[in-house]
């Protein structure tokens, strides 16, 4: 029986992807927010059409290749205090390994565990225990810095291609309202999106994502406009 139940008790847990996810829903969110924004701002302005795109195109790239730069520096020196403090454990463990054992005795009994479980975790993986109990790093959420770079240029380009789509299709006469528009309908997707994968409500999600792009939209047209007018 308990082999069965084990079988068929199979829960999907949405934790496992939370690197990639957060890097991805970030890049996404930021390739729509910023792209927009700048196509708002320079259509504000009263810019050319050929400006526009090239503006939306420059933001593309370089937007896709800050998040990875930025993205892999930053989880990389997560790995690296990571690595860090596993070495040190490494070391604690190999010279004071009673006053570790004594450290994982008061952290398991501070939870409301039986002080033998520390004896019977040290046996098996010392390292592990201490990692996971007293570190709080775990196979599931420690740093993949490539992952993360990668998940963020893919997704920044993803997002910021909607709003160049729309610059190339969209008449230029009402490009600034459409790029408005669609944007908030592409944040709130997105918003959505995050919302269904991780396992969140939905339309606080949408609420929030759109919210704040929309906000950043209106700074940036606004200062286009003022822009504008001032020359």
């Amino acid at each position: 029986m308990s082999k069965l139940f084990y079988r068929t008790h199979l829960e999907a847990h949405r934790t496992e992807h939370i690197g990639w996810l957060r890097a991805a829903v970030l890049g996404a969110n930021d390739g729509i927010i910023s792209t927009a924004s700048l196509i708002a701002g320079v259509t504000a302005a009263s810019a050319s059409h050929a400006s526009i795109i090239t503006t939306a195109i420059a933001a593309l790239v370089a937007g896709a290749m800050s998040m990875a730069a930025g993205e892999f520096v930053s989880v990389y020196s997560q790995a690296d205090t990571e690595k860090a403090d596993l070495s040190l454990e490494s070391e604690e463990l190999l010279n004071n390994p009673e006053a570790e054992h004594k450290e994982l005795t008061a952290i398991y009994i501070q939870r409301g565990l039986d002080h033998q479980l520390a004896t019977q975790l040290m046996a098996h993986d010392a390292l592990g225990a201490h990692a996971r109990d007293e570190l709080g790093i775990s196979e599931t959420l420690n740093a993949r810095p490539v992952q993360a770079a990668l998940a963020s240029a893919a997704s920044f380009a993803a997002g910021a291609i909607m709003p160049l789509v729309v610059v190339l299709l969209a008449p230029q006469s009402s490009l600034l309202y459409w790029i408005v528009a669609t944007a908030i309908i592409f944040l709130a997707m997105l918003g959505a999106a995050a919302a269904s994968v991780g396992n969140t409500p939905v339309l606080k999600s949408a609420i929030r994502v759109s919210f704040w792009g929309t906000f950043a939209m209106a700074m940036t047209t606004g200062v286009g406009a003022m822009f504008s007018t001032i020359v």
